[in-house]
C-alpha cells in the first residue's frame, strides 16, 4: 500500500488530567511542546482542546489563539484543528474561537450516549458551527460517533453546508456509543466510498484500550489514524504513555509494519485539499 497515512495527535482532550498521567500536557506552553514531539515522531494533524490552569476544560478563545501561534512557531506546516465539542463549553460558545481561522474544526453532526451524559448536538448549533467553519474558510472534521452521522454529513454537503468533500473520522469504543466492532468498520468505509466516492479520505479514532485496535484497522484498511492522551493514556494495562510522541511512534511502527509511507505535513495538506500554512 502506497497512500500515505495521515497521523492526527489528540494532545489533551476535555476529561484526562495529570492525576491519570502526568504526561498530559495542560498549559499552552506544555501542549505546545508536547506537539512538537509529536510533530517531530510523525504526526501531521494536532487536534486540540484548551484547559483552564485548575485543568478543567474550557473553550476561552484567547486560550486557543495563544496556542495556535506557538504551534505555528513551534511546527511549522503542522494541520491545526480545534474541537468544538461540548464537553469545553455550552451553545455557541463551543465555536467562539473559529475566527481565529485553524485549519480544520471538529464537527460532530449528532447526539450520542456518552459514559454518563448525552453528547447534545442539536441541529441548530450543528448548522451555526458548519457556518461559522465555511466562513472563515476552516475544514470540518467530521466525528461519527454513529452510522447516521455520516449520513448526516452526506446531507449537510450536498445542501453546501459542508463545501469539500466531507473528512469522516470514525469514533469508536466510547462507552455506550459505538464499540469497536469491525463489520461497522469496514460497513463505514463502504458507505464514506459509496457517499463520497471510492478515494474519499477517512480517518478512525479507538478509545482507551481500542485505540492500537484502531489504529491498526485504519492503516491497514487505507485510511488515517488518529492517537494520544486525549483518547488513551497508557501504552498497556501496566504502562502509561510517557508522551502524545510515543503514541504516535505506535501508528509509524503500524505504517512500516503495512508498508506505508507516513504522510509528511505537506502530503497530508494536499491530501485533505488545504494550503500551504501560515509557512507559505
Amino acid at each position: 500500500m502506497t497512500n500515505p497515512c495521515i497521523i492526527c495527535v489528540a494532545i489533551t482532550g476535555s476529561l484526562p488530567t495529570k492525576v491519570n498521567n502526568p504526561a498530559v500536557p495542560i498549559s499552552v506552553a506544555e501542549q505546545v511542546e508536547s506537539t512538537q514531539e509529536a510533530f517531530e515522531a510523525g504526526a501531521t494533524i494536532c487536534h486540540a482542546h484548551v484547559r483552564n490552569d485548575d485543568e478543567t476544560p474550557s473553550s476561552d478563545p484567547d486560550r486557543f489563539a495563544a496556542l495556535k501561534e506557538g504551534l505555528e512557531k513551534h511546527c511549522p506546516g503542522m494541520i491545526i484543528q480545534f474541537s468544538t465539542g461540548g464537553r469545553s463549553g455550552a451553545g455557541q460558545t463551543r465555536g467562539g474561537m473559529l475566527p481565529l481561522k485553524p485549519d480544520m474544526a471538529s464537527l460532530s453532526v449528532g447526539s450520542n450516549n456518552f459514559p454518563t451524559r448525552v453528547y447534545e448536538n442539536p441541529p441548530d448549533l450543528v448548522d451555526w458551527l458548519a457556518s461559522e467553519m465555511k466562513t472563515h474558510g476552516i475544514k470540518p472534521e467530521v466525528e461519527a460517533f454513529d452510522l447516521s452521522h455520516i449520513l448526516k454529513a452526506a446531507e449537510m454537503h450536498k445542501a453546501g453546508q459542508i463545501v469539500d468533500t466531507p473528512y469522516v473520522q470514525f469514533v469508536m469504543g466510547v462507552k455506550n456509543a459505538m464499540p469497536a466492532d469491525r463489520h461497522v468498520f469496514d460497513y463505514y468505509i463502504q458507505t464514506v466510498k459509496r457517499l463520497f466516492g471510492k478515494d474519499a479520505a477517512w480517518c478512525a479514532a479507538g478509545i482507551g484500550p481500542n485505540q492500537i485496535v484502531l489504529n491498526e484497522w485504519a492503516v491497514s484498511s487505507g485510511g488515517h489514524a488518529r492517537t494520544g492522551l486525549e483518547d488513551n493514556v497508557r501504552l498497556d494495562r501496566d504502562t502509561l504513555a510517557p508522551s502524545n510522541a510515543a503514541l504516535v511512534k505506535r501508528v509509524t511502527d503500524l505504517c512500516e509494519t503495512h508498508e506505508r509511507p507516513v504522510a509528511t505535513w505537506q502530503q497530508a495538506r494536499d491530501i485533505l485539499g488545504l494550503g500551504t500554512g501560515p509557512t507559505g
